[in-house]
């Protein structure tokens, strides 16, 4: 692609070969000259295909891809996904890309959450037949005429399909939106994580665009108006609580697990554990899904499972479908580890929330407790590579550093860290693009 100073450079030379003009003005036109064919140029390109050069190439993959793909293989659709969405990226012009930025997004969030409120995808998505924006509307007793111009959205942005005029009919994705534990991201997201991103230009213009480092001091509390720490925050809000429960349920939906046969050697974990011994702590488990699913995994596996948290988050656990050979065991993992010697200490998306400095303090708590050639530390996170980062973990990166002053961590920031605090990374088990690997650490 031809660059600015190029065009302008060679366009301004054949344009000012005028000898005669005065010297001023001459260079006040010169000026004005490389100011009109920059603009120029740039209108030129904001009209354009944003990468010509790899239509061609994409097209041709798209085509081979979606002859031999299949679409109930992980890797054979979101290969052919990727594909396409690279494709778009490519065809699809500045202006385009900048409108649907500005413009799309928020508009699309705006008209689902309308739609989830009123409950329009659990009646849309009863059965395959098509319903009319008027017995929606009946059937919420939403205005016929709003409603209409947010379907029309929700079909434009590829929630829902139309079929005639004001007529439409479900898809996957209004299906899934018709259940609580699928829609709960969209308020979720409204009560408390949006505002905190939205704040965040400011927030890092107002600190002279140092890497956040404060979790009390960072866009959170700048969007939502509070002193309050994101969990603080969430402590007074149950309802947002509740809400982020089920999007990160939903989040980790349908993605490979460090627990699966082929991703981690789960049974390695086994040799010397007795049954009275501790096999797996899930330090700051929540509600004690990793370890109900290990249980149901790996249901001859020795030893004990015990989750951690505080004695709110224990209780709850409590009185809700804990599988009942799990200890659960109130925490604070800023405090000394209770559990001495385990076989392994494991976290689930715990250090993303916290900056290097509250990690150490965690992190040296389980070395504290740890048995030197027996105990691990497994953390379940992101793995940021240094090229051809996933979009998911990026914008969750994005989130932790609005939100939480924290951040979705590299390699070499990994081992960095886990150095800092007495470890080391033995090996970093990985299934796939995008999804959360398995750090494997012991003491250094």
């Amino acid at each position: 692609m031809t660059d600015v100073a190029s065009l302008t450079s060679s366009e301004t030379t054949h344009t000012n070969g005028d000898s005669h003009t005065n010297g001023t003005n001459h260079a006040n036109g010169d000026s004005q000259t490389n100011g009109d064919l920059q603009e120029a140029f740039v209108d030129r390109v904001a009209t354009s295909a944003n990468t010509p050069e790899l239509v061609p190439g994409l097209v041709d993959q798209v085509a081979s891809l979606g002859k031999v793909a299949s679409l109930q293989d992980h890797t054979d659709r979101t290969t052919l996904l990727e594909a396409a969405r690279s494709l778009v990226y490519a065809l699809e012009t500045p202006r385009e890309a900048m409108i649907r930025y500005c413009w799309s997004q928020a508009t699309l969030y705006a008209s689902v959450e309308t739609a989830v409120d009123l409950g329009i995808f659990a009646i849309l998505s009863k059965d395959e037949r098509p319903k009319s924006a008027t017995e929606l509307a009946n059937a919420t007793c939403a205005d016929p005429v709003l409603l209409a111009r947010i379907l029309k959205h929700l079909c434009a942005m590829g929630v829902i399909l139309e079929t005639g005029p004001n007529e439409y009919r479900r898809t996957g994705i209004s299906i899934s939106l018709s259940l609580q534990r699928y829609n709960d991201a969209y308020p979720c997201m409204t009560n408390c994580i949006t505002s905190g991103v939205l704040a965040l230009p400011a927030q890092l213009k107002k600190d002279g665009y140092a890497n956040p480092a404060n979790g009390k001091e960072c866009a959170f509390q700048r969007g939502f108006r509070t002193d309050l720490h994101f969990f603080e925050f969430m402590k007074e809000n149950p309802e947002a609580a509740s809400q982020f429960n089920n999007h990160m349920s939903v989040y980790h939906q349908g993605r490979p697990s460090w627990m699966d046969v082929g991703f981690y050697d789960v049974p390695s974990l086994f040799s010397n554990v007795a049954q009275d011994d501790v096999l797996i702590v899930d330090v700051g488990g929540s509600m004690g899904h990793d370890l109900s699913e290990f249980r149901r995994k790996w249901s001859d596996a020795p030893g004990r499972l015990v989750l951690q948290d505080l004695p709110d988050v224990v209780a709850q656990a409590k009185a809700g479908q804990l599988h009942p050979s799990i200890e659960a065991m109130e925490h604070d993992f800023f405090t000394e580890q209770p559990i001495k010697g385990a076989r392994a200490y494991y976290m689930h998306s715990v250090l993303h929330d916290w900056t290097d400095d509250n990690c150490r303090k965690i992190l040296k708590g389980l070395v504290d407790a740890m048995k030197r050639g027996h105990s691990k530390v497994l953390i379940n996170e992101n793995v940021i590579p240094d090229t051809n980062a996933y979009w998911e973990t990026t914008s969750l990166d994005i989130i932790m550093m609005a939100d939480f002053a924290s951040t979705e961590r590299t390699e070499a920031h990994w081992h960095q860290l886990v150095g800092s605090a007495g470890l080391k990374i033995t090996k970093i088990w990985s299934a796939q693009k995008g999804v959360e690997s398995l750090i494997e650490c012991e003491l250094a």
